[in-house]
């Protein structure tokens, strides 16, 4: 097959199905309301799309859990959708990517509900079950994600069952070959549909340790990460032995084999692991995964030397592999609210798409970054998210950054002529498609502007790159292709600054930012502003 790698600096558009856009009224975005609405994704001048998880599933963490990995569910259309949706994108010569989730199902999955009858039926050994300690406890001290112990008693068994996630969402057991090939096979089937791709929902989880062995302790200091404040016990241990073992190797492996037997596609990872770099290192090989994101540029920590010292770290490990970076999803606030310090500044929302997509990688947009949409507040009594509901009100869960997309100042923000799942917000209303398309100093037209241009730059798509020494709030770098350098450099911060850079330079007009103006060789920087230029 041939490998024209279209994903090497590509600029992928997270499509969240349930918010983007409803055609049925009954309140949940759904696959057509994307084929509606593709003309405006088109618009961007992004190279894919990523879907959420859109298969059949009883919707306790809204997809994640999986009923039937092959099979449209009805609230979001058919499988014939699926295929018109499909052939629409790539008329517009858009790549179609879509979520995997292979180390979990859902309780509602027949393969789970043939195995948790009793220890002998031919489905018996396809999740990871386990005895119960003498006293009646769980096996071990392992914990979800979502709290509490990941260990769930089934008394038709009488033995305990494992979920990273929550407890309708069983572990696959992947040390079982029949479990293993099954999930191969899930992909092939929509290989053989014509998808261009994958994004493998946390891909560093589908082996567990055989003999289920303890996680070690984590010290109080180190208890941090992704969400994992010292209020979620997941927080409490190192996960060595529950995800991230030396297996997942060999299943990446066998996934990059299937992959190389078509044209042109590629599989992007979500890795959230205890050193999420280093594993993103062994994940991301020509004979493994494609592409890895990780969460390190979606947490709360927006300081240039944080983003320096996260990609750094990465580019010194990578070595032949290809990153993807995201600063929002559907996991986590969105970026203008956490990087911004409560404030909604337009200027800022420009500015961070530029930052992320002049990062060497390719680039994840989430549905919404393009209008500058804060996260939304959603009262508890509207909260749907399982994660949310337990942790309230410490921590509000993922419903924030899930509202629907705004495309109208009309009734539910022209998302739905039924009351929406979640509620839209009116700070949301005021930002919608129709209202910035008319504007020409909006964020939705900077972000045109700028992915536009972008394309037309090689070093930004496919160039090295090499950070800079430079003052406390400038995050400054050269990107390099084929003997050509550019200069990046952005004042992150809501404050001027000047600063001279190390060597001459020639600005560059970038479009969809506020730029920078060069003045006696110092750059002058307004408030959340960049420069590019080329170098000598």
């Amino acid at each position: 097959m041939t490998d024209q790698q279209w994903w090497r600096g590509a600029v992928i558009y997270q499509i969240y199905p349930r918010s983007f856009l409803d055609t049925d009224g009954d309140g949940v975005g759904d696959l057509p309301g994307i084929v509606a609405r593709l003309d405006h994704v088109a618009s961007l001048g992004v190279d894919a799309i990523w879907i959420s998880p859109f298969f059949k599933s009883p919707m306790h963490d809204f997809g994640y859990d999986i009923s039937d990995y092959c099979d449209v569910d009805p609230l979001f259309g058919t499988l014939d959708d699926f295929d018109r949706l499909l052939r629409a994108a790539h008329a517009r010569g858009l790549k179609v990517m879509i979520d995997q989730v292979p180390s979990h199902c859902s309780i509602e999955h027949p393969w789970f509900v043939e195995s948790r009858q009793d220890r002998d039926n031919p489905k018996a050994d396809w999740f990871v079950w386990a005895d119960a300690r003498p006293d009646g406890s769980p096996p071990n001290n392992w914990l979800s994600i979502f709290g509490g112990v990941a260990w769930t008693w089934e008394p038709r068994r009488r033995q305990y069952y494992l979920h990273n996630f929550l407890s309708s969402q069983p572990q696959l057991n992947f040390h079982n070959p029949q479990a293993y090939a099954a999930q191969l096979e899930s992909l092939r089937f929509w290989l053989d549909r014509g998808v261009d791709g994958f994004r493998l929902d946390s891909i560093n989880f589908p082996f567990h340790d055989a003999q289920l062995r303890d996680n070690p302790a984590k010290p109080m200091e180190l208890r941090q990460g992704r969400g994992f404040s010292p209020d979620n016990p997941y927080a409490f241990q190192y996960h060595t032995y529950n995800n991230t073992r030396p297996e997942n190797l060999g299943f990446l492996e066998d996934v990059r084999r299937l992959m190389d037997g078509y044209a042109d596609v590629a599989a992007l990872g979500e890795i959230s692991s205890d050193d999420s770099l280093a594993t993103m290192t062994d994940y991301v090989q020509p004979h493994r995964l494609h592409m890895g994101y990780s969460f390190e540029l979606l947490t709360d920590d927006a300081s240039p030397a944080h983003i320096r010292n996260t990609v750094e770290a990465l580019e010194s490990q990578l070595q032949g592999g290809w990153p993807c970076w995201a600063i929002s999803n559907h996991d986590v606030q969105r970026a203008v609210t956490r990087w911004g310090n409560g404030h909604d500044d337009e200027a800022h929302a420009r500015q961070l798409i530029a930052l992320v997509c002049s990062l060497r990688g390719s680039v994840c947009l989430y549905q919404g970054e393009e209008l500058g949409l804060p996260e939304a507040d959603v009262p508890y009594e509207a909260l749907q998210d399982p994660y949310g509901k337990a942790f309230w009100p410490n921590f509000k869960g993922r419903d924030g950054c899930r509202t629907p997309m705004p495309w109208t100042a009309g009734e539910h923000a022209g998302f739905s002529e039924g009351k929406p799942w979640l509620p839209v917000p009116a700070t949301h209303i005021a930002r919608n498609v129709d209202v910035q398309a008319a504007d020409p100093s909006s964020v939705l037209n900077a972000a045109r502007a700028f992915l536009h241009w972008r394309k037309s730059q090689p070093a930004l798509v496919e160039g090295t790159i090499r950070f800079l020494d430079a003052p406390a709030h400038v995050l400054a770098f050269v990107r390099e292709h084929r003997g050509k350098r550019m200069l990046v450099a952005l004042n992150l911060s809501p404050e001027a600054i000047a600063w001279t850079p190390p060597t001459g330079i020639a600005l560059l007009s970038a479009p969809g930012i506020d730029a920078a103006n060069l003045r006696d060789g110092v750059l002058q920087f307004p408030p959340r502003s960049a420069a590019y230029a080329s170098l000598a």
